[in-house]
């Protein structure tokens, strides 16, 4: 509880974990100005225009903004102490080192889960109260119906915190971390799409953004990623990226001088 403690006095006491969070609810104003905007678009266009008028769902799409932020969270929570030194001090008072990782894990996983959870519904609520029955009802699904797809939406938001922890314990370093992170979450994906099936599909169906609709069996309207994983499947590659990283930079972590 201790350790705890004092990883959740760090994290709140620097002025960046304010400003993230405030970035990563952004995308809940972001969302209702977007839905606004395509509904007085939608008003205005002719009546045979509407019938073939459609709009993603808001809050899969906008929850790239959290999950970055989240990323970014997880990623000075560990490389901000190689910069000032601090971490010297935590690894003095526990020298077994993995508790260190494990208690910023539960602090920025935490956070994370929650920012994710409070983005996704909130965004999803008002993006659908704005919307209403346009655009072929795409927002009249049941709640009950998306609820799953919500969740584990939110989900990611916690994995990407977890997965900056781990990329930042593994380079100690912020930028190389970022970097590393935007490329595992972005820039492959964009990769991935270019390539022939039956790569495309197989490759595809582990992106992140693939992986909710895959562990709910929602069906995708249209995607550029693979559907190719059971839930089950679906579930252990998202508990692998928040895993895999925290492994290795916790055997990191012990294994090596700060």
């Amino acid at each position: 509880m201790n350790m705890l403690r004092s990883e959740w006095l760090k994290i709140r006491s620097v002025r960046s974990t304010g400003l993230l969070l405030v970035l990563s609810l952004g995308a809940i104003l972001l969302g209702v100005a977007i839905a606004r905007t395509a509904a007085g678009m939608y008003d205005d266009t002719t009546p045979a225009k509407r019938v073939t008028a459609s709009i993603a769902e808001l809050e899969e799409v906008l929850i790239i903004v959290p999950q970055l932020c989240m990323g970014i969270l997880g990623v000075l929570a560990m490389t901000s102490e190689y910069a000032t030194g601090m971490i010297r001090t935590s690894l003095t008072v526990v020298p077994k080192r993995w508790p260190v990782l494990a208690a910023k894990a539960a602090v920025v996983g935490a956070l994370g889960l929650l920012t994710g959870n409070v983005t996704i519904f909130s965004t999803y609520f008002l993006v659908r109260q704005t919307i209403g029955d346009r655009f072929s009802g795409t927002y009249l699904t049941p709640f009950l119906d998306r609820l799953p797809t919500l969740a584990a939406t939110g989900l990611t938001v916690c994995v990407f915190a977890l997965l900056g922890l781990g990329l930042g314990a593994l380079t100690r370093s912020t930028a190389g971390a970022v970097a590393v992170l935007v490329g595992l979450a972005y820039v492959i994906p964009m990769i991935v799409g270019k390539l022939p099936s039956p790569w495309k599909d197989w490759l595809g169906s582990m992106m992140i953004s693939a992986l909710p609709r895959e562990m709910s069996g929602a069906p995708f309207k249209s995607s550029v990623y693979g559907t190719s994983l059971s839930p089950a499947a679906a579930v252990a590659v998202l508990a692998a990226y928040a895993l895999v990283p925290m492994l290795a930079g916790t055997w990191h972590l012990r294994h090596r001088d700060t």
